[in-house]
């Protein structure tokens, strides 16, 4: 903040030494006011981005109690509740936005994702359903998959999938999401593939790691799938396969598993180490 209102002063200095036989007080006020809206826009960002999410609610807040009628801040402020995870007010907050004159489809789009975040699928169907179709943006597309997945409508989940995977860059997220979707199914060779496809994309996401060997482990295939991972991913994936071999009654499978889990987890492995004791005293007794 100090860097900012030292170079606004700065720049303020040097237009009025460059004009100062031509500028009256009034046009160098001008002048300032326009360095201050760039410096608060910058600031602005900066809460958003990379603030501690309670902070940014908290300056937002300030921002929003001092000049309500600026739509910018609401959003601001509705964005930062959705960073908090404080996700109860940030629906508030959404509809505040979303009630403004001069409110957007991404606004509306932003609101259906703190209504799904809030678990209120319903709401959320209904505010997407109002957004005309001839917007089209990445974001959007995902969460009517994601609607269409909540209401099992299989092929319309796969058809908002595939939209949104053509509507970006880094697809990974939205790949592991319709693997998942592909998994509830049962579709487990499906699934494997677009898991596979999202660590592909982006071989540090770990979530699509563990869904690719529940998939396998669904089809009773046990190996481990050649990946990218660190040791303690491994420990954690052969946890994964051990936990899946056990539900499906092979029993035998998964406490090897687990015995290899145990073994490959750089520190101890509480939660592998519970569940063998756990069968080998099943067994004794």
């Amino acid at each position: 903040m100090r860097h900012l209102i030292t170079l606004s002063v700065c720049a303020v200095s040097a237009f009025a030494l460059s004009a100062c036989d031509k500028k009256t007080g009034t046009d160098v006020d001008r002048a300032f006011q326009g360095v201050n809206v760039v410096d608060e826009s910058n600031l602005n960002d900066v809460m958003l981005s990379v603030a501690d999410p309670n902070e940014a609610v908290s300056y937002f807040q300030r921002a929003t109690g001092e000049q309500p009628e600026r739509l910018e801040l609401a959003r601001g402020l509705a964005k930062s509740l959705v960073r908090a995870k404080r996700t109860t007010e940030a629906v508030s907050a959404w509809k505040e936005v979303t009630d403004h004159k001069d409110a957007t489809d991404d606004d509306r789009v932003d609101f259906a994702d703190a209504l799904i975040r809030n678990n209120e699928w319903e709401r959320a169907e209904q505010v997407l359903d109002r957004i005309p179709p001839t917007f089209e943006s990445f974001k959007r597309y995902r969460l009517e998959a994601m609607v269409a997945d909540s209401n099992q409508e299989w092929q319309k989940a796969d058809t908002f999938y595939e939209t949104a995977i053509g509507l970006t860059t880094r697809p990974a997220n939205v790949m592991n999401n319709w693997g998942y979707s592909k998994l509830t199914r049962g579709d487990y060779i499906g699934a494997e593939k677009l898991f596979s496809d999202a660590i592909r994309q982006d071989n540090s996401l770990f979530t699509a790691k563990n869904n690719l060997v529940l998939a396998r482990g669904a089809q009773k295939n046990y190996a481990m799938p050649v990946v990218p991972v660190s040791q303690t991913e491994r420990a954690q994936l052969l946890y994964t396969l051990a936990l899946s071999a056990i539900k499906q009654g092979d029993t035998t499978i998964g406490k090897g598993l687990l015995r290899d889990a145990i073994d490959t987890h750089p520190q101890h492995f509480e939660a592998a180490a519970r569940s063998l004791a756990a069968l080998e005293d099943n067994v004794s007794n």
